[in-house]
Formats: C-alpha cells, structure tokens, sequence
C-alpha cells in the first residue's frame, strides 16, 4: 500500500575525461578591476573578456528565477570531479546546472539520492516543489541534492562521511527529519551513478550521484519550497504508483527513473541484508 503526506499548515514549518583547467577555465569568477581598469596583455585581455561574459550570462541566467530562496540557493558552491570522481575544483549551484556548461565542457559535480525506508520497507518518496529550477514537479526519491565545497562535506574515505553530513543536512531541511533522528551511520552508501539530463532549454544535469539508503522511522516536516508532496510507498506498489504518476502527467526525474529501472528492485528486496550489496568502488555509468 502507499500513504499520502501532503504539505499542510500542519506540516509546515565532465565528461569522464576532462581536465582540471578544462573545468577551471569555465568556471573563472568575475574579476572586476581586470575586466573594467587594467590594460593588461591580448590573451589576459581576451580570458578576462570571456570571464566577464561568462559572469554575464550567470547574472542574466539567476535573474529569471521568480523565487527568492531557491535563487538565494544556487549560490552554494558543488564540487566539481572528474569522470573518476576525483576533485577538480568548484562552482556555483548555479554554474553546474547551466545546460552551456554541461555541453561544452562536460562540467560534473558531485551529488547524492536519499532512499529512506520505514520500519515497514516503504521508501518515502516526494514530488518536487514547482519552485524548483531543474525539473519542477517531478516524482523522486526522498532527497536529492548535493553536497558541498567545505571541509566537513569533502570528507570522501570509503565511508563516504561528507556526504553523508550533506544528506542529513538536506533531508532536514527539505523533509523537517530532526538530525539527532538520523546519525550518520544510519546511513548506507551503496553505490555512485554517473547521468546526464537536461530539464529544460537553459538548465540541467550532469552528477556524481552517490547513492545512500537509510531505514528509520522519522518525524517529517516538509519544506513547502522545496517539497510540494510526499508519500511512503510499498516495493508490491511502486510499479502501479509510478503508472499513476505517469497517466495523470507528474513525471519522474531521470535519476529516479535510471536507478529505478536498473538498481533499486535488488537493493529494495535485499533490505535485511543491504550490506552486501555495498559497492563504494563501483561507478554506474549512464552517459
């Protein structure tokens, strides 16, 4: 069976090769003296014009985010790896989900999808806020989101530690679950998906994905910005779920729906014993 959370007043409250410089380079922040004052060389002049133009187009882009936190939002500074997933540097929010940058340069930041399960073997899922950037409205698992360029969260021993401080962090602030409700080693790291999706003419996405399964009952408080739904879903009924969702036109996020199709049956059958299907080495590459 599946049970509906709604938002309530009472609920409320790089492509694998790429380069270090690759990356940099699309990424330079916007010096002002160099771009309006100095007379410095052609080349200096030519890479500080292109920073300039590049901060330009961020500006334009940030502009047409109608909602104030989730434009606040895309300051954060992501991770920016390699197709191994080593750090190469850092961006904006922002600057990762441009659709420019994932097509030019193949820019890849780093992220992660939460799979929470209650006592039951339901996983919580959530339909996304129509305030969201990339693909508003849509069905996904628990929590999405990314980890981000700060010592606590760049922890990434096999345990994978920074992440996991993101993930607690955000499913806080998203689903209003009480930290103290989920230590860190409540969480499992499964996995890593590699993807690239677009969600629109300007946005899209391109992650490292570390995949984190947890199975605790919680308290939920949802964020009426980020979370317009959520619903705790049996594994007998996902599939007759996730045809409902599709018939009356709410659709699935690609990361959601790659991993549905591919991985989480096996994972979500195997609850007792997750543990043994733990492969942090493994990276599922769908690019």
């Amino acid at each position: 069976m599946y049970r509906f959370l709604g938002v309530t007043a009472a609920t409320r409250s790089c492509c694998s090769s790429l380069g270090t410089a690759a990356v940099r380079a699309a990424v330079d922040p916007l010096v002002t003296r160099s771009c309006l004052f100095d007379s410095p060389p052609h080349s200096a002049r030519a890479s500080s014009t292109n920073s300039c133009a590049a901060s330009s187009v961020s500006t334009r882009m940030a502009s047409t985010i109608a909602d104030p936190t989730q434009r606040k939002l895309m300051e954060e500074r992501c991770i920016l790896v390699d197709g191994d997933d080593k750090v190469v540097g850092n961006a904006s929010k922002l600057d990762c989900h441009r659709k420019e940058n994932i097509e030019a340069t193949g820019m890849l930041h780093r992220a992660f999808s939460v799979f929470l399960f209650n006592s039951k073997g339901e996983l919580l899922l959530q339909e996304r806020s129509n305030s969201k950037v990339t693909f508003p409205g849509y069905v996904t698992n628990t929590c999405c989101s990314h980890p981000l360029h700060k010592e606590d969260e760049m922890v990434n021993e096999p345990l994978a530690l920074g992440v996991k401080r993101a993930a607690r962090r955000r499913v806080n602030y998203e689903l209003g679950v009480p930290e103290d409700q989920l230590p860190l080693d409540s969480f499992r790291f499964l996995s890593r998906v590699h993807y690239r999706a677009m969600s629109d003419g300007e946005w899209g996405e391109h992650e490292m994905d570390y995949v984190l399964f947890v199975q605790k009952d919680v308290d939920l408080h949802p964020n009426e910005n980020e979370v317009r739904k959520v619903e705790y879903v049996s594994l007998a009924d996902f599939p007759a779920y996730l045809e409902r969702c599709r018939a009356s036109g709410v659709p699935v996020t690609p990361w959601f729906d790659l991993i549905t199709e591919n991985l989480l049956t096996e994972w979500w059958k195997n609850l007792d014993q997750i543990a043994l299907f733990t492969d942090s080495d493994k990276i599922h590459r769908f690019v």
